[in-house]
């Protein structure tokens, strides 16, 4: 890390990792960088299993039911494109979407609307609080049956932990297609996949789960059939032009990242989701209670502060958002996200537009008091004028 530097932009991406990431990536950079599962020497075999044991952490982390498979991937972002782009979408299905959602689904679903001519609704938000209005839902699921309902676990601009599970389970009385991006919370805050009603779960292992970049992918919980979106080689049957058949040989394709897999690995495995998750969980309180006593402050929270976790946006009366990170980079050594955070539709609830966007503090388990703290005086001192 840059010498002095108070990096708080981990809703992007944490930073730094554990010692131990960084060690075994190295080890399999210099030891074990081969193509799994496609030689019969051992060092291909021992390659194979380090993947295996992998996507065996990831499915306990999750309390994935039996049938469960774990599809591996370069990003997130590839990762919800392969799921929805796999659907077999037709003229006038109806997607429904979370006014939260990232980039990666509304942009994804952007371009499948131009192509299949599909309709985007978004759910129903209660201005007021900030959060999803399910009795709303509830009637607009009765007038416009979904066909699929795409829905982030946790914001990636305010934190706010949507109720995924109520919205899965009224998806599931018109027998829709449920997706789950769960880039801010695998690890995070607690998932159980066999409880969940998502079909696809969705993560990053550069967020929350602490491991390295270049390695991602989904959950493909129950196994719903998706037409292949990548294809390519997969080290076997290779007189065969068709993909494999089945989860998950079917949406994996090319040399799997066995350097990033080595890394998330080791991230799963001395992995301690509560004990994360309370670090945050106490910081985050300290630093909106430190920010809600500044004047000329904006904060952007769900009303209900048991449904937030992380991540606290904020504006300054007076500043764009963007001269706000500069001025916290160049004069205080704080690194922050500032704009529209990837984030196209909450931006009209949350009326951020005079200031372009929102100042984005992301908390990880490595900060401290001390850095808030320090924070927390820099913003004072901007905000004073």
């Amino acid at each position: 890390m840059t010498e002095g530097m108070i990096y708080l932009d981990n809703a992007a991406t944490t930073f730094p990792k554990a010692e131990e990431v960084y060690k075994a990536m190295d080890m399999a950079n210099r030891n074990l960088a081969v193509n799994a599962g496609r030689g019969s020497y051992q060092l291909a075999r021992e390659a194979n299993k380090l993947i295996d044991d992998t996507k065996e952490l990831l499915l306990r982390l999750v309390n994935a039911p039996n049938q469960a498979r774990v599809v591996f991937t370069p990003s997130v972002t590839i990762a919800l494109n392969e799921i929805l782009n796999g659907i077999r979408f037709e003229k006038n299905d109806v997607v429904y979407v979370s006014p939260y959602e990232h980039n990666a689904v509304a942009r994804t679903l952007r371009l499948i609307k131009k192509k299949r001519n599909i309709k985007i609704i978004e759910m129903p938000l209660n201005p007021d609080t900030l959060e999803i209005d399910i009795e709303k839902l509830k009637y607009q699921f009765s007038k416009d049956r979904p066909t699929c309902v795409c829905s982030t676990h946790v914001s990636n601009v305010t934190g706010y932990i949507l109720p995924v599970q109520d919205i899965f389970q009224l998806a599931k009385d018109y027998n829709a297609i449920t997706v789950m991006d769960a880039a801010q919370s695998t690890g995070c805050i607690d998932i159980n996949a066999s409880t969940l009603e998502a079909d696809f779960v969705a993560f990053a292992g550069h967020k929350t789960l602490y491991g390295p970049f270049g390695i991602a992918g989904f959950i493909d919980v129950n196994q719903i059939e998706l037409d292949e979106y990548i294809v390519g080689g997969t080290g076997s049957d290779s007189l065969n032009l068709d993909m494999p058949e089945f989860s998950p040989n079917k949406y994996e394709t090319a040399s799997s990242n066995i350097v990033a897999i080595a890394g998330l690995k080791v991230a799963l495995e001395g992995f301690q989701s509560h004990m994360a998750t309370d670090i945050e969980k106490k910081l985050t309180e300290y630093t909106i209670g430190k920010l809600k006593n500044i004047t000329g402050i904006q904060l952007y929270l769900p009303k209900n502060l048991e449904l937030h976790v992380s991540i606290v946006s904020f504006n300054i009366e007076g500043y764009k958002s963007e001269d706000v990170g500069m001025i916290l980079d160049q004069d205080y050594g704080i690194a922050v996200r500032t704009g529209y955070h990837c984030a196209a539709y909450i931006h009209k609830h949350l009326k951020d537009e005079e200031f372009l966007g929102t100042i984005r503090i992301g908390i990880g388990k490595f900060n401290t008091i001390d850095e808030i703290d320090k924070l927390v005086s820099a913003i004072s001192e901007i905000a004073m004028g």
